[in-house]
């Protein structure tokens, strides 16, 4: 098995283990073809395994993050041909770049593997362990940007529920070590070529059989029913701003608000930015929200602009809460923003070397998570978009009966983005025992129970709404109540662990 890659050329092996990324791609959403894992995870620990230089198992692993992440983020691409005449020539340069640039993650364990001289079948563990402790970093190095985690791959599969106990990244890493025991198993001598197998089939069948057992139960019912309206009016994102459109999109959300159902709904969503008026300012626009709901309140996302130090207007993203007769009952502003995409790092800095009309102007970020009580309204979690796809930011204090995101995924149009953050909604659902309601602009949008199934859903580009009961929440999950620290401390040890083995087996 070594003497095979240890035969490769560099560019050879450089394609391999780009495509040993492609492959992880395709296991996670949309595509979710979970199998490839037991084949691309191999593939590239035998490539890193073979080379003698440090550098160039960096290399391998790099090159496999690349294609990992090309691959898998390519949807970014659709956001610059929105206004294509002026931003299209800048997509190749953004996926291909913030590709490179993570795929650093990638190539720091596999070179420091290299670096330690680890080898054996503890090898395996050990990698995998410095692997998802990268990952980890990922998730929180520069705003961190935890998109397309190891662990996403198991979604469509009871392997998810095991979030509820340990959160995505040991899911991360138990999904990485069971998919390489094979190789470890060859690779060992005596017993332990027939135990690590087994270990590792237990292991899989331990995790599948709790989850199976888990998915057999019913999400608890309310005991008062409480319907909630997630209005999807599948704006363009090209078209979502013209002058002439928005009194056409406008009266679209009001009318999808309106339209009768099978039950009146207690609470409507509608999506982020949804109208772009300043609301705060503008009591005509909230009444004639509101006045569409058939007397529900309304959770609606626009813009909000203050007074800052120095006179300066300050922006946000914000979500309003407002009641039946137009008055906002509460807000939130978005404290999570896309670099980049809502503000651009150092502008301040930038606006003082006389550079802001270069950069352009920034949201204000908002003072952090909270949890939002209305009259009549289950005490919710507000999330804008982004915001849902970091697990370890869904605490605020005092617990929520359910969670609430308002997105606009039009930025992305059919392309695998806005599958992949609907996936996300799901796991935040299974980590925190919590019902989820999505109102996306173009999709998904939908209501998700505490085990991360979809209770009803409008489908990607398609105008209309869901109306759902919500469910009950579960009891407070291990996870929710332990974050991420006791399971990173635990990779971390077992790490160590393994790479005092390999020591130990070199000598």
């Amino acid at each position: 098995m070594a003497a095979w890659p240890a035969g490769l050329g560099r560019w050879s092996r450089l394609g391999l283990a780009g495509l040993s990324g492609v492959l992880l791609t395709l296991a996670q959403p949309p595509v979710s073809l979970w199998a490839f894992c037991f084949l691309a995870v191999p593939l590239l620990l035998l490539l890193t395994g073979a080379v003698h230089r440090p550098v160039q198992a960096g290399w391998t692993a790099w090159a496999a993050g690349t294609g990992f992440f090309a691959t898998g983020l390519y949807w970014i691409a659709e956001a610059f041909l929105v206004d294509a005449e002026r931003y299209a020539w800048m997509a190749p340069f953004a996926i291909l770049g913030l590709a490179a640039g993570l795929a650093l993650f990638w190539a720091l364990p596999f070179w420091l593997a290299a670096r330690l001289r680890l080898a054996g079948p503890w090898r395996v563990p050990a990698v995998i362990a410095l692997w998802t402790l990268s990952e980890y970093a990922r998730s929180h190095v520069l705003t961190g940007f935890p998109w397309a985690l190891p662990g996403y791959a198991w979604v469509e599969t009871p392997l998810a529920q095991t979030g509820a106990l340990f959160g995505p990244h040991m899911l991360s890493f138990l999904g990485l070590l069971v998919s390489a025991a094979p190789l470890a198993a060859l690779q060992a001598r005596g017993p332990w070529r027939s135990v690590l197998p087994a270990l590792a089939a237990a292991l899989f069948a331990t995790g599948w059989a709790w989850g199976v057992n888990r998915l057999d139960t019913p999400a608890p019912a309310r005991a008062t029913p409480f319907t909630v309206r997630l209005v999807q009016p599948n704006v363009p994102q090209d078209e979502k701003w013209q002058g002439d459109r928005i009194p056409q999109f406008f009266e679209r959300l009001r009318s999808l608000s309106h339209a009768p159902g099978a039950r009146t709904p207690d609470l409507v969503v509608w999506p982020e930015t949804a109208v772009p008026w300043l609301l705060g300012q503008d009591p005509r626009a909230r009444i004639a929200i509101t006045s569409s709901a058939r007397g529900a309140p309304v959770i609606v996302g626009a813009r909000k602009v203050e007074e800052g130090p120095r006179g300066r207007d300050l922006w946000n993203n914000s979500l309003f809460a407002l009641a039946a007769d137009g008055s906002v009952l509460a807000s939130y502003d978005k404290h999570h923003l896309v670099p980049f995409g809502e503000y651009v790092p150092l502008h301040e800095l930038a606006e003082q070397l006389g550079l802001g009309t270069f950069v352009g102007a920034s949201f204000t970020p908002g003072p952090g998570t909270e949890v939002i009580s209305l009259p009549g309204v289950p005490a919710f979690l507000p999330l804008i978009c982004y915001e849902a796809i970091f697990p370890h930011e869904m605490q605020a204090g005092s617990r929520p009966e359910w969670i609430v995101q308002i997105t606009n995924d039009a930025w992305f149009g059919s392309s695998a983005g806005p599958y992949q953050h609907f996936a996300q909604a799901r796991m935040r659902a299974i980590e925190q025992g919590l019902p989820f309601a999505r109102a996306a602009n173009t999709g998904i949008s939908a209501m998700i129970d505490p085990m991360g199934r979809i209770v009803a859903q409008q489908p990607l580009l398609q105008q209309g709404y869901v109306d759902a009961n919500l469910p009950s929440a579960l009891a407070p999950t291990l996870y929710s109540r332990s974050g991420d620290g006791p399971w990173i401390g635990l990779i971390a040890l077992l790490g160590l662990t393994a790479v005092f083995l390999c020591r130990k087996f070199e000598q």
